[in-house]
């Protein structure tokens, strides 16, 4: 069984920054985005300070964040990467099952990556995701080098704080409409 032993909040930064950017598409009337908690059962209490600090995992999480974007179901995860190389073993199995699915079911699924070391967000697609992870299963490379992605995903923050990932979705969404049916038919026959 999983647990959790508390030793600060890794990649807070990075979810802080979405949860502000949510709560400004909420107020926006853009998206409604909404994080998603991991259920945990608490076994170590710090009673002084009232903390956890030892916990199981209920069950396994799916992604971070799910909702709607102009009545368009979105569904990712954040991570924070300091080095150019990030590891698969960062998203696991299960996530990459649960987005391939909600992508066959016509929504979004995709991966916020933070580049900590550089101060780079990158919108990771599902498809390039799955590339990687097939990848990787296949014996290849068990990560993806920061040279391998594509620069039109890069974004930039705006006003200082707020991740623009919705103009990736645009972008994502127009990609795809611009895939001829050969290409969209091989991908969505996919067998995970």
């Amino acid at each position: 069984m999983a647990t959790w032993n508390s030793r600060g909040l890794r990649g807070s930064t990075l979810e802080e920054m979405v949860n502000r950017t949510n709560e400004w598409y909420l107020e926006k009337g853009l998206a409604l985005i909404q994080k998603i908690p991991t259920p945990i059962t608490p076994v170590k209490m710090d009673k002084e300070h009232r903390q956890i600090t030892l916990a199981y995992f209920d069950q396994r999480s799916t992604v971070d964040y799910i909702g709607a974007v102009q009545g368009i179901p979105v569904c990712f995860d954040a991570k924070e990467c300091v080095a150019d190389t990030f590891p698969l073993q960062n998203i696991h199995e299960h996530q990459v099952r649960f987005m391939d699915r909600f992508e066959k079911q016509d929504g979004v699924a995709f991966v916020l990556i933070y580049y900590s070391a550089r101060n780079r967000l990158y919108y990771l697609r599902f498809r390039e995701l799955y590339r990687f992870w097939m990848r990787a299963q296949e014996g290849g490379r068990k990560s993806f080098r920061l040279d391998e992605l594509e620069e039109r995903y890069f974004m930039d923050f705006t006003r200082g704080y707020y991740i623009p990932y919705l103009d990736a979705v645009s972008l994502d969404l127009e990609e795809r409409e611009n895939l001829d049916n050969s290409q969209e038919n091989a991908y969505n026959s996919r067998n995970f």
